[in-house]
């Protein structure tokens, strides 16, 4: 497993300074988890999530991305690869829904309280619906965005899960 106890005091400070809600709502949760810092390059041509698993030497298929998207007028969190895309078919039927399009950034930013390039799907300002790809599952633990660019964490999926009371779906493609 990436990740162990948390016993040094270097970590924990790091932890501290990191502070996001994210690591927050871990933290209180006392769910084990790996914080995995790197250098975020706004001039970099590959997207927030290929940067992020090409920065930590990470398999891209275990580094996921949080997408939201409007669904029959409620936002839904898709969770998904960060090489593949949101399927919005598949997630509307995930959750019920008819019609599916992605939200807008603005409101993504509103409803999460994070940045575009730096939303994690733990510890957003509104409770939304989540949908992880179930590909999640074939990996002891995932790689998502720890709520800013430059900082992700890696946790097991069924941690992801419970925290956020997501379901597994084929969403990706």
């Amino acid at each position: 497993m990436p990740w162990g106890t948390i016993a040094s005091v270097a970590k924990k400070t790091s932890r501290a300074q990191a502070g996001t809600p994210a690591i927050l709502a871990l933290d209180r949760a006392g769910v084990p988890y790996a914080l995995h810092p790197y250098e975020h390059d706004p001039a970099s041509d590959l997207s927030y999530g290929l940067e992020a698993a090409a920065a930590l030497g990470a398999d891209p298929a275990q580094v996921f991305k949080t997408l939201l998207a409007d669904v029959d007028g409620a936002l839904v969190v898709g969770v998904v690869p960060v090489a593949g895309s949101l399927d919005l078919k598949a997630l509307a039927r995930a959750v019920g829904g008819k019609r599916a399009v992605m939200a807008d950034p603005g409101v993504a930013q509103r409803a999460t309280g994070y940045v575009v390039g730096g939303i994690s799907p733990l510890g957003q300002k509104q409770r939304l619906r989540t949908v992880l790809d179930s590909s999640a599952t074939a990996f002891d633990a995932v790689y998502v965005s720890a709520g800013r660019r430059g900082l992700d964490l890696s946790l097991a999926p069924t941690d992801l899960l419970r925290l956020t009371g997501g379901v597994t779906a084929d969403v990706g493609r």
